[in-house]
């Protein structure tokens, strides 16, 4: 399974809302980057559903591969384990990377047990999750080899489209002297070659390394 997160980069958010029993559970996903943003998206939520009764939260940092990932959930005041660690899972098993799910609960008056509470908790989760698949705002997070690519400020325009429509992931531009291309790909021959097919041989790529960028899923 493909790690998943946010389309739009660090901050993108998505809302979701169930009712269980006239318990209102109000979920949303938010992508970040960091321990610290994740707690802060939490603070947030706790003082924009000031009045929710209970704020429980999991999120996931890092490649599914990595060993150092972190994963972290938080009951906040449910009993323990029925919030938190089935938020952590619906995560986990939907392979969604880099996010920060907040739930504010409002209590309709009706005690769920321990069963009912784990189920809501997984499904606000899981129901935000297909909101974000359905309207389009889910990318991969893939490791890709980086390449830069050196053109003059006249042909670099018309070079950028020319490699886009041929589905190359330009991750940006820098301009200086030279307008410098920041590529992202899995196959650097097969680059090469479209380069060098676009630009009738006259430039050429640098590899600079590998990063983790979005694609389509």
């Amino acid at each position: 399974m493909p790690d998943l997160t946010l389309r739009g980069g660090v901050g993108s958010r998505i809302d979701a809302e169930i009712e269980v029993k006239r318990s209102r559970f109000l979920c949303r996903l938010v992508r970040v980057e960091t321990e610290d943003a994740a707690r802060a998206a939490i603070d947030e939520a706790r003082k924009q559903q000031w009045n929710a009764r209970h704020h429980c939260s999991a999120f996931v940092l890092g490649p599914s591969l990595d060993p150092a990932q972190v994963r972290r959930s938080n009951d906040d005041g449910e009993p323990s384990g029925t919030a938190g660690r089935p938020m952590l899972e619906a995560l986990s098993g939907r392979g969604f990377v880099d996010c920060v799910a907040v739930v504010s609960r409002y209590f309709g008056g009706t005690l769920l047990g321990a069963g009912g509470l784990v189920r809501a908790y997984s499904e606000a989760v899981l129901t935000t999750i297909d909101a974000a698949q359905a309207g389009g705002r889910v990318v991969a997070r893939e490791r890709r080899e980086l390449f830069t690519l050196a053109l003059s400020h006249t042909d670099a325009g018309r070079i950028e489209a020319e490699l886009r429509q041929r589905g190359v992931l330009i991750l940006g531009t820098d301009y200086g002297r030279d307008a410098v291309l920041r590529i992202a790909d899995d196959d650097g021959t097969r680059l090469a070659a479209i380069v060098a097919g676009v630009t009738a041989g006259g430039a050429s790529l640098e590899a600079v390394g590998h990063e983790w960028v979005d694609a389509l899923p």
